[in-house]
């Protein structure tokens, strides 16, 4: 720990740099970030992200991102090694919490990703736990594809936006239509009498791919987007976050025998979205819902 004074840090608005600073510190920290993340982070909300400086030195951020103002995401939150067990991190959680607050409509609800050891404090600053996360691990594989899945194009869109807002609970296309355009992503639709049925977004990550979101009508359709997702990259390492509280979720885990990796939950602020849960077999992102 580096003394240092709480009360003279200064509380910055992060420019798109400062936001690539704070997902290198994510990959430092395990957390598997991908190269691009942060250009769709700050596209989703240029004001959405804040940080702590000593001076020139930023040395802890998060983000506080708004969805038109109607729901609130807390993510990234993170204090260099070095300032860490001295005040800074719960000095910087509560004024993002606060800050967020004030960005929101009366009433909106902040949701978040929270790791098992830093429950119990996000607890008491007001979040509840609604469900539990699950990080799964495979390895990319040969399977058949369904007939029914193909590429997801730019004419696509309107229906993804459509079906993602079911499952994340309102629409999101400032954050959807960049994730979407992630170079060398790999994205699925499985579509079915001129209706999507459920979506797979694929990307690069520093280890590995990563999918999120994952989401579908039933468990036939995610396991046949889960499986196009594995023959996309064959050798490859493959990360999947689940709900633990879709059982069609955990089923599919076990029927595809993937590798448990790390838990945390999702908690809420406030009354949360209305979330087409039992749709919902890859969680997008924990850094931004």
């Amino acid at each position: 720990m580096k003394n240092i004074d709480i009360e003279t840090l200064t509380l910055k608005k992060l420019d798109l740099d400062e936001v690539k600073t704070l997902v290198s510190w994510a990959e430092k920290e395990g957390w598997n970030p991908g190269p691009y993340d942060a250009e769709v982070f700050y596209a989703t909300d240029p004001d959405g992200h804040y940080g702590y400086f000593n001076q020139e030195e930023m040395i802890a951020g998060g983000s506080v991102v708004s969805y038109d103002d109607r729901f609130g995401f807390m993510g990234l939150f993170i204090v260099k090694q070095k300032y860490r067990s001295s005040g800074i991190g719960r000095k910087l959680w509560y004024q993002r919490r606060n800050l967020l607050l004030s960005r929101l409509r009366e009433g909106a609800a902040i949701g978040m990703d929270g790791v098992v050891a830093m429950q119990p404090f996000y607890c008491k600053g007001g979040f509840v736990s609604a469900f539990k996360d699950e990080r799964h691990e495979n390895t990319g594989t040969i399977y058949p594809l369904d007939k029914h899945i193909s590429l997801i194009s730019n004419d696509d869109y309107e229906k993804i936006i459509a079906f993602d807002s079911h499952c994340f609970g309102l629409p999101r296309p400032q954050f959807l239509v960049p994730w979407l355009n992630i170079p060398g992503n790999v994205n699925f639709k499985y579509a079915s009498g001129g209706q999507i049925k459920g979506f797979a977004v694929m990307r690069k990550a520093g280890i590995g791919y990563k999918i999120g979101p994952l989401f579908a009508d039933d468990a036939t359709i995610a396991q046949a987007l889960y499986a196009a997702c594995l023959n996309a990259v064959p050798g490859e390492t493959v990360f999947l976050d689940i709900s633990s509280k879709n059982t069609d979720a955990v089923d599919m885990t076990r029927h595809f025998n993937t590798r448990f990796v790390f838990e945390c939950a999702r908690m809420y602020y406030g009354q949360p979205p209305a979330i087409a849960l039992h749709k919902v077999f890859g969680i997008t992102t924990f850094e931004l819902g």
